[in-house]
């Protein structure tokens, strides 16, 4: 993915398909063109969560529509491309759906191709099919049709002639798709009925379809204007009309996901945020991931150095989180140490993740308390530690007392050492603010009382409360609730098992309580 032109001085231009709003239906090599970019210029109906994979200083450069202007007209867009790409920039043009399916792609290839600026497309998924899928209707079907068409929906009522052969298309193909055609859906009704389309044809609106906000009205011909008009539908809006509609009952897939329409901010570190993303994912859910900490090395290695050179002098080592088997395990490894030296050395894992982190170091830890806190792990180890015994704690340097406390007043001679930092993230408070005024944020997951307290003053605590009006706010346990409430946070979901797949059985058991409204 290199510039091939022989003008250095000119860059490159990436036309990328983001596809219809998922932003796991963008394909693998629109994802590298993002990576790569200097220069990422996008439209409304892509963007969101796809920019968190631009390269740290990327321009990010909007073009849609906001409330005070119009969205860019197209010359300017053009006239922008151009201008990036002859400073040298790789750009990457970020199109919903595919770039050449009334995408305009077309028109910008060839501008560029005309003006000599290597250019690359990168197909899309397109919401012609994507959509209607998501709201469990097949374009095709052998029992229905095995021929559809995609329509614009914008075509301007008052041309004196159509583009569109609607004798043709109104009986002659399956499966009608029109896209972006809610303002003209009399028209389209009305042209496809006069030219002999069958009156009670079924047929589906889906807005934001792939969305959280996908929702899906459906009817006939017939009546479906009316329908729309009585439930205030708008665009966008993807509107198909056919036989295959009435599929939808039988196989509408992604609306009966415990998670539909909920859009749920992930505040661990970006490193970690995954594993929780990809359970919400699962469930139907849309993830937004809002780092509020960042896991760094510590302010100064010698205390964990001089800890790992006498390792064989421990009698426990206790791991209270992953990040701390990692950090450990990579300064060991720093120090020219191995798994050999902790031969005779006891292991204590906080949690099933930590427990499985050092398994998968190939170790077997030998405790593992019930309940995932400092204060279950000193009762377990009360009688297996001796007066005496050397105990080594890799945490981080926020790490909660307790435990050293705990295990020092058993008479073991404590080592708390810092592994790690944790400090505060750089999630995007400006974009998440502007989510929360807009209601599209449903929950916030908090999994340690750190991204709570920089949750907080990420956002600032001014007006916070009134922001979060109707989020739901959910906590991974007791420690991590008390310090979100003398933050002056209200808990409304607090895990029984303090585990990630704790968090998610809480969050369900309080979207099902509630009718999977959350209200």
């Amino acid at each position: 993915m290199r510039n091939n032109s022989t003008d250095q001085n000119i860059g490159k231009v990436y036309l990328v398909g983001a596809g219809p709003g998922d932003p796991g239906l963008i394909t693998v090599k629109g994802l590298r063109c993002i990576a790569e970019a200097g220069v990422l210029v996008y439209d409304r109906l892509a963007g969101g969560r796809l920019l968190a994979h631009a390269r740290a200083g990327a321009e990010l450069i909007y073009v849609g529509k906001l409330p005070d202007r119009h969205t860019l007209p197209q010359e300017e867009i053009n006239r922008l491309l151009l201008e990036k790409a002859r400073q040298g920039k790789i750009v990457t043009r970020l199109k919903g759906g595919d770039p050449y399916l009334f995408g305009r792609g077309g028109e910008e290839a060839e501008i560029l191709a005309e003006n000599g600026i290597p250019f690359e497309v990168v197909p899309g998924i397109t919401s012609a099919i994507a959509v209607p899928a998501y709201a469990g209707i097949p374009v095709t079907h052998r029992d229905f049709t095995s021929s559809f068409a995609v329509i614009t929906g914008h075509e301007d009522p008052a041309k004196n002639e159509s583009g569109i052969a609607w004798d043709k298309i109104a009986t002659g193909i399956g499966t009608l798709v029109f896209l972006m055609g809610v303002g003209n859906l009399p028209f389209i009704v009305r042209k496809l009925v006069e030219n002999g389309r069958d009156p009670s044809t079924p047929v589906a609106l889906i807005r934001w379809g792939t969305r959280p906000e996908q929702r899906t009205l459906t009817g006939t011909l017939a009546d479906i204007v009316a329908k729309v008009h009585s439930a205030g539908f708008h665009s966008p809006a993807v509107t198909i009309v056919g036989e295959v509609v009435g599929l939808r009952d039988k196989l509408q897939w992604f609306e009966n996901k415990p998670f539909f329409g909920k859009r749920i901010v992930v505040t661990r570190s970006r490193a970690q945020a995954g594993v929780l993303s990809v359970k919400i994912e699962a469930l139907g859910g849309e993830p937004f991931e809002f780092p509020a900490i960042e896991v760094v090395p510590p302010a100064d290695y010698g205390p964990l150095d001089r800890a790992i050179g006498v390792i064989e002098s421990y009698r426990w080592v206790v791991f209270t989180s992953v990040n701390g088997v990692e950090h450990f395990f990579a300064r060991l490894r720093h120090c020219r140490r191995d798994l050999r030296d902790l031969k005779g050395v006891r292991l204590c894992a906080i949690g099933p993740r930590t427990r499985e982190a050092l398994e998968e170091k190939g170790l077997l830890v030998d405790y593992v308390p019930d309940e995932y806190r400092a204060e279950a792990a000193a009762e377990l180890l009360r009688g297996a530690i001796e007066p005496g015994d050397r105990v080594l704690l890799p945490r981080a340097d926020i790490a909660r007392p307790e435990l050293a406390a705990l295990l020092s007043a058993m008479g073991a001679a404590v080592d708390n050492v810092e592994a790690y930092r944790t400090r505060r993230g750089g999630g995007d408070a400006a974009l998440l603010r502007g989510m929360l005024q807009e209601g599209l944020v449903h929950a916030v997951t908090f999994t340690s009382s750190s991204t709570a307290r920089n949750f907080v003053e990420l956002l600032g605590p001014d007006g916070l409360n009134g922001l979060l009006n109707g989020v739901v706010l959910a906590s991974i346990g007791p420690v991590t609730s008390a310090a979100a409430r003398e933050l002056g946070l209200r808990i409304d979901v607090e895990a029984r098992e303090y585990t990630i797949d704790g968090l998610i059985a809480a969050l369900l058991e309080y979207f099902q309580a509630k009718g999977g409204d959350g209200s």
